[in-house]
């Protein structure tokens, strides 16, 4: 009996959102991380970008 090695399920891919809260901005994940509050969204916009690059 021959046994195949189950393929790996995919890796979740992180898609991120920004989210104004009154003054501040805050990147979120799908996979349920979330960024410091930010007054600048390309602030939040940045941490967003680098979770997603680190993908933790």
């Amino acid at each position: 009996m021959v046994h195949e090695d189950e393929p790996e399920p995919p890796q979740q891919q992180h898609r991120t959102t920004t989210v104004d809260q009154g003054r501040f901005c805050v990147a979120r994940c799908t996979c349920g991380w979330r960024g410091p509050a930010r007054r600048a969204r390309s602030l939040a916009r940045t941490d967003a970008e680098g979770h997603a690059l680190s993908g933790v």
